[in-house]
């Protein structure tokens, strides 16, 4: 794969790089409405290929905090085209690397040192490559060690790439108003966590530490002493990405067993540890040939606190969502339904979100949950086409909810997507035994 021997680390620069993404972008839909024209029937696929396709080779050369909006993206595998979530989903383990030079000139400058000079070998290849550092492969004292490396200017480029970003998004979302800035205030918040190493080494020993009480589960050992802002170094894992092993045949108990340590490990965060680790895609999980599940990545955690922990699990009970006066309290204190809510918008929410909230919570309303069952999918795919079709929604203002629904939705949505790629079926009480 190609190397990269810069990166564009000054606002002009990464504005520069998104501007001609843009042009490009703008030139498919010429092309696409010329052919319309001749052709009413003309499929837009080939747009969406064309859109993916440049969109991604425009961020993944800025990496950082655009291309960690594509791997998210990427998850949404129900909402964007297929096209968008095949090309994204790259940006989750595979983009092109930095060259073995600027490896060593972020060494020197972070650990003052070049990297032969800390480890007995170090490969100056890495190993795979994503959106906001890359990893090495090293050895010191006979022990197998990764070297994640965060990209030079990541950190300082969050806010200029959000800002470059947000009109996009508010399109996508439809969001209106001054309200959507809680929600990019948000994502902000949690780049810059993301990227201070720091922190994800110690949110890392934290969560190994306490959910080490989980069967199945392994996690691996990181080194304070080679470690610092931007860079952080960890056991060797040695193990099959997850979204490689479910690529390939392998039984519906093993499936089952990996689903449900996946589901274990989630339901004890956030019950039993009120904080969950937020980037459930498949390049943060290996499978071992024991047959253990590999949790390898803590950079981005999301803490609950109780004003949206206790509101958004009292949704989930359908009991809740049957009674009309404690679903529209809730969505109130969710943030869902507001006070300037005309009677329009207030019947229209909140049979949206009854509808939502009532396909999303079913795994919570049974004992066993089959994440693998077509027909709880192909009722995500209808929802999200319908209601991404739905002129009504278009007209309204689409700034809905808690800014903390952002990263929880993401988590659940990520999660449900990984256990169907394992077919499991899972006993959703199951983590209870941990927590007590």
């Amino acid at each position: 794969m190609k190397t990269l021997d810069s990166i564009p680390t000054g606002k002009i620069g990464r504005a520069s790089k998104l501007v001609s993404t843009g042009v490009k972008v703008g030139g498919n839909y010429v092309k696409y409405f010329g052919k319309k024209l001749v052709n009413p029937d003309f499929s837009k696929d080939q747009l969406n290929e064309e859109n993916a396709d440049d969109i991604y080779n425009g961020l993944k050369s800025l990496k950082g905090s655009a291309l960690k909006v594509a791997q998210m993206l990427s998850m949404e595998k129900n909402i964007l085209p297929r096209a968008y979530v095949e090309k994204f989903s790259l940006s989750q383990f595979s983009v092109p690397p930095l060259s073995a030079p600027l490896v060593r000139k972020t060494f020197k400058k972070y650990l003052n040192k070049y990297p032969e000079e800390l480890f007995d070998s170090f490969s100056k290849d890495s190993i795979n490559a994503a959106s906001i550092g890359q990893v090495h492969k090293a050895t010191k004292n006979g022990k197998e060690l990764a070297v994640k490396i965060q990209y030079p200017g990541v950190a300082e480029s969050i806010s200029s790439d959000l800002a470059l970003v947000k009109p996009l998004a508010i399109r996508m979302f439809n969001l209106q108003g001054k309200d959507s800035d809680k929600y990019f205030k948000e994502v902000e918040h949690k780049l810059l966590e993301e990227t201070n190493y720091v922190l994800e080494l110690e949110q890392s020993q934290e969560i190994t530490e306490k959910c080490s009480i989980i069967e199945c589960l392994e996690f691996p050992k990181y080194y304070k002493k080679l470690s610092n802002e931007r860079i952080i170094t960890m056991d060797w894992m040695h193990g099959q990405h997850l979204s490689d092993f479910t690529k390939r045949d392998f039984p519906k108990s093993l499936g089952n067993k990996l689903g449900q340590t996946l589901w274990d490990f989630y339901m004890f965060q956030i019950h039993g540890l009120r904080k969950v680790h937020a980037d459930p895609h498949p390049g943060n999980f290996l499978v071992s040939e024991k047959e253990t599940l590999i949790a390898i990545d803590f950079g981005c955690i999301k803490e609950v606190p109780d004003e949206f922990y206790i509101p958004y699990f009292e949704l989930a009970k359908s009991e809740s969502l049957e009674n009309d006066k404690i679903f529209t309290e809730k969505l109130y204190e969710l943030e869902i339904l507001t006070e300037t809510d005309s009677p329009q918008e207030l019947e229209f929410f909140k049979a949206l979100f009854k509808e939502m909230l009532t396909l999303f919570t079913s795994p919570f309303n049974t004992e066993e949950f089959d994440f693998g069952a077509d027909d709880f999918w192909m009722k995500i795919a209808d929802l999200s086409e319908r209601y991404s079709k739905d002129s009504q929604i278009r007209k309204m203002n689409g700034n809905r909810g808690s800014k903390h629904f952002l990263y929880m939705n993401r988590t659940f949505f990520g999660l449900y997507n990984l256990l169907h790629d394992l077919k499991a079926t899972v006993d959703v009480s199951h983590f209870k035994k941990y927590i007590q």
